[in-house]
Formats: C-alpha cells, sequence, structure tokens
C-alpha cells in the first residue's frame, strides 16, 4: 500500500509538548515514506472540549512547518458514518445495551465480560452500548515496539461503542475514519498502545482494513504522568517555534539543525537523515 498518515488531535487544550512530539513523529514518517499527511481533529466529546482549543491546534500547525496535505476532517460532521457503523454492528449482533454502572462492574475487577449484563434492563434510562469480544488473543507488529499481544476479554472485557449520552465512543470514530480517509500507517504517542487491539477487533467486525502502527513514547512530566493530563501541560508557543520545535526533534531521538532559521527549513533539515527504524522506543525525559 501506498503511505497515507496522520495526526488527530482532540480539542481537549491548546497545542502542548507531547501533542507536538506526536505531529512532529507522524509528520516525518510520512514525509520519509513519500505520502500525504493528513490532519482530523477529533471533536466527538464535547463534555471533554475546551472552547476555542481546535482552532488554536489547526492554527498552531503551520507555524511549526506542518501543513496538512488535504482539508481538515472534523469527526463532528461525521456523525452519519458512525451511525451506518454502529447500525452494521446492530445488524451483525456485534454489540448490546448495557445499564451496568462502574460500581456494578466492580466485584468483577471493572471488566464486563461475555456480554453478560449485572444490571436488569431499564427503560426508563437510556444504555451504553458495548461489543461483545473474544476471548482470544489480538496480536500486531508495532514498527516501533516490536510484537504486541492482548486478550481483550482480560485486559478490557466488553467495551463500550456508544455511550449514554449518545456520544460515540474514540474507538469507533477513530477506526471508521482511518479506513475512509484511507490511512495506511497511525503514527502517535505509546499511551494508545493498549487501544490499538480494541481497534482491530473493530475492523475485523466491520471488514475494515488494518493499518500499520508505530507508537511513539510519551512526553512525561516530572511525576511520570502524560503531559495532556497534567496541571503543567507546557503549551507550545506557535510564534516562537523554533525552541519547542527542536525540543520535539531531541526527544524523538533526532539532531535538530542550529543553523535553521525557520520551522520548514528544520524539518526539511532533518527530513535529510531521518530513519524511524532509529526513533527511540521509550523516554525517560521528564519536563519539570
Amino acid at each position: 500500500m501506498s503511505y497515507r498518515g496522520r495526526f488527530a488531535p482532540s480539542p481537549t487544550g491548546l497545542l502542548h509538548a507531547g501533542s507536538l512530539v506526536a505531529a512532529v513523529g507522524s509528520w516525518l514518517c510520512a514525509r520519509h515514506a513519500g505520502g500525504p499527511w493528513l490532519v482530523r481533529m477529533e471533536d466527538i466529546d464535547p463534555p471533554r472540549e475546551l472552547a476555542g482549543s481546535a482552532n488554536a491546534i489547526l492554527a498552531a500547525l503551520p507555524a511549526f512547518g506542518l501543513v496538512a496535505d488535504g482539508p481538515v476532517i472534523y469527526q463532528s460532521s461525521r456523525i452519519a458514518a458512525y451511525d451506518a457503523a454502529f447500525e452494521q454492528l446492530c445488524r451483525d449482533d456485534r454489540v448490546f445495551p448495557c445499564w451496568c454502572s462502574r460500581s456494578d462492574l466492580a466485584a468483577g475487577g471493572g471488566l464486563h465480560r461475555d456480554g453478560h449484563c449485572i444490571a436488569p434492563a431499564d427503560p426508563r434510562r437510556a444504555p451504553a452500548w458495548r461489543i461483545r469480544v473474544p476471548d482470544e488473543d489480538i496480536h500486531f507488529i508495532d514498527a516501533l515496539q516490536g510484537p504486541q499481544s492482548q486478550r481483550l476479554r482480560d485486559a478490557v472485557g466488553d467495551f463500550v461503542v456508544r455511550r449514554v449520552e449518545g456520544f460515540y465512543s474514540y474507538q469507533l470514530a477513530c477506526v471508521v475514519d482511518d479506513a475512509w480517509q484511507g490511512i495506511t500507517d497511525v503514527v502517535r504517542g505509546s499511551d494508545l498502545l493498549d487501544s490499538t487491539p480494541r481497534q482491530i477487533w473493530l475492523q475485523h467486525c466491520l471488514g475494515l482494513s488494518t493499518p500499520r502502527y508505530l507508537h511513539l513514547p510519551l512526553v512525561l512530566d516530572s511525576e511520570g504522568r502524560k503531559l495532556s493530563k497534567s496541571e503543567y501541560s507546557l503549551e507550545v508557543d506557535p510564534t516562537h517555534p523554533l525552541p519547542a520545535l527542536r525540543h520535539a526533534l531531541s526527544f524523538l531521538g533526532l539532531a535538530p539543525d542550529e543553523k535553521a532559521r525557520d520551522a520548514p527549513s528544520l524539518l526539511d533539515a532533518t527530513l535529510a537523515h531521518f530513519d524511524p527504524q532509529n526513533l527511540p522506543q521509550c523516554s525517560d525525559h521528564r519536563v519539570t
């Protein structure tokens, strides 16, 4: 397959050092392979969104030399596609309504297994919808992290694809849109490594192809938390992009050109000697 990559931020805050690393890593991999780099705004979780952050992220990317090869896709405009996928799962008897609360599931380790609900149906309130998962291992080879295996039943159980509020899950929307956009290679942070088996299972259930995956090391705060979840999220400054861009490249094990005077020339100089096989699997880097 020819290469098609993407960067898919969620508008839960401004562009920060961690998301810049993911953007730069995915851009470099796409350019190295000679393929397009697309941007998708994953704005399907309104309660978690920060007003104005989607526009701020999209405005910041070009300042760092990161220009998408096509129009930005907003997941909020793709609800009909998720409806169609959900209806397919219903027709194939892959999903079921569930009224179980977290406290209901606590006795079983918090997991819902084998399609068996603890709480009875309650017609007075809307259910969540879960997909049945197999009692078997899901295998894939990550281009950076190596062979991966997860038994969905034991790791995550029957997971939610449509929430009580009616919002579709990240897993379902991501799978549907990656297929629709023809994404062949997903380059993202390793916090999403354990989401990949769920997405592969959904791809199987929906008859969709599975892209290649590469999960980058995460930028963490001084306490080892993912940067976007830290109070100190280290927002980057698009009016002075070179310091943050050089920091992102260094984090990825690359030697940034100190003579470059703007972001595009810095990225071009980096691309000339870039090889994704030389990216670090993990990092002990902490932002303090």
